[in-house]
């Protein structure tokens, strides 16, 4: 059955050909050109009015090579999508400004023909082999690089060749020996593991081709923040992309994620919803929900953030299950302390006479001068039970195991210091006793034997459990 036009398909053909004729060719164009999907806009003078996809044949800084027709910066021109010059800076500035590969130095010479494609074709199957014969003789030469791709132009004018190398080379005698070869000035370029994944990587995981070969010109970093904020798994090997790093798509919705952080209450503040005042417990940032602990029934309630209720009321005390810890000095007796008023401590106190911040008593009132104090009597934080005789080794509290006394480790120290002095003094007396505690033939109140500390008045009165030396 033969197949015929519909006449208002011929009437629709009839009406774009009149609006194609009535079309101006632009003055400029934007074009695509080179394997590291460099942009430009070049003047053309051209009588065809190309449409986008159209292919070049443009003459740049780098030599005469193929490029394809992006848009054109003039309106009501080419295929009706045309910018203008005003979009292409915006667009340029928020992709990258400065670092975005922007030229304008360069001439579209003309709409490429039948043999440009086929010459370009036949170029294009060669660069693999072009590649591999560079690397062997950079083998050959001993050079730690890798040459990871190579870009003919269509002029053969230049030849480029891109490497990567943990370190800088000395490629002076590799270029000597590729000019000789392929009778061409050659060009190295040093790129790193994004740009290589942008020369020989094709689709990523998502299904479509990657990021940095499609259009993303500007490569910058990207941290593992993002991936913590967007809630994404931690496994390298599934937020990596073909070069390795972390996927450039992470930084996609930073500053939507940003945004969305930023309307959210933190935890464990105090928030007015309509049924109450309440405590934040969790939040999810793209379903805009905090989860609320109500303070009157203690349930457990998502509550949308817009329904919060901001009136700048003072929020009611926080429950207890949500204060803060005390202070150290707030929480009981200390550590080995008794849990009443041991022998020789006054009464009232638990171990000693404690006061609020303020300096006063917790019952009020001015606190009553310090009773002297029992030289028997154990020292603040000490237990309460019945201490033990002079001669007998402490018991620890947490083992049960004996233990020498404190004095005497301080006299065992003492001697140690002083026999060492002696040894190294050819004898002299008079060494270093332990701080505090005299020793017989030595300096007072724990001086030097040489002379250069002084008596500082008397000792006072030891308690008659511990005796001093």
């Amino acid at each position: 059955m033969p197949i015929l036009p519909l006449p208002q398909f011929e009437a629709d053909v009839e009406e774009d050909r009149k609006i194609y004729e009535r079309l101006k060719p632009p003055t400029s164009i934007v074009v695509r050109f080179g394997i590291m999907k460099l942009v430009g806009e070049f003047p053309y003078s051209g009588e065809a009015k190309p449409g986008c996809g159209s292919k070049f044949v443009i003459r740049t800084h780098r030599g005469t090579e193929l490029a394809e027709m992006l848009t054109s910066t003039c309106p009501n021109a080419g295929c009706s999508k045309s910018v203008t010059r005003k979009e292409m800076l915006e667009y340029i500035e928020n992709s990258g400004g400065r670092d975005y590969p922007f030229f304008n130095q360069g001439k579209v010479l003309r709409l490429a023909t039948a043999e440009d494609l086929a010459k370009q074709a036949a170029i294009d199957e060669s660069r693999m082999q072009m590649a591999r014969s560079a690397n062997a003789v950079a083998r050959s030469m001993g050079l730690p690089m890798k040459i990871v791709d190579a870009e003919p132009l269509l002029g053969e004018e230049r030849l480029t060749f891109y490497f990567t190398s943990e370190d800088r080379i000395d490629f002076r005698d590799l270029v000597n020996q590729l000019a000789t070869e392929h009778h061409a000035r050659i060009e190295m370029r040093q790129v790193g593991a994004r740009d290589e994944a942008r020369l020989v990587a094709d689709y990523e995981k998502c299904g479509q081709h990657c990021c940095c070969k499609q259009f993303l010109k500007v490569l910058k970093p990207v941290s593992m923040k993002s991936a913590k904020i967007q809630k994404a798994t931690l496994d390298p090997l599934k937020i990596s992309g073909r070069c390795g790093r972390l996927m450039c798509c992470l930084r996609y919705e930073d500053s939507t994620y940003d945004d969305l952080r930023s309307r959210l209450p933190k935890k464990k503040t105090r928030v007015k919803t309509p049924d109450g005042w309440g405590t934040v417990l969790d939040t999810q940032i793209l379903t805009q929900l905090a989860l609320i602990r109500m303070d009157s029934n203690g349930e457990d309630v998502a509550v949308p953030v817009e329904s919060l209720i901001k009136d700048g009321e003072t929020p009611p005390p926080m429950p207890p299950e949500f204060a803060p810890p005390h202070s150290a000095r707030d929480q009981g007796p200390r550590r080995g302390g008794p849990a009443g008023p041991g022998p020789g401590a006054p009464a009232g106190g638990g171990g000693g006479d404690r006061r609020d911040r303020g300096g006063q008593r917790p019952g009020g009132g001015a606190p009553p001068s310090a009773p002297p104090r029992n030289p028997d009597a154990p020292a603040e934080g000490e237990t309460g039970s019945e201490m033990q005789p002079s001669g007998a080794p402490a018991q620890d509290d947490r083992g049960g195991r004996d233990r020498p006394d404190r004095n005497d480790r301080g006299e065992q120290r003492g001697e140690q210091r002083e026999d060492g002095r002696d040894r190294g003094r050819g004898g002299q007396s008079g060494g270093d006793g332990e701080r505090g505690q005299g020793r017989p033939g030595g300096p007072p109140q724990g001086g030097r034997g040489d002379g250069r500390n002084q008596d500082r008045g008397p000792r006072p009165p030891q308690p008659a459990g511990n005796p001093a030396g």
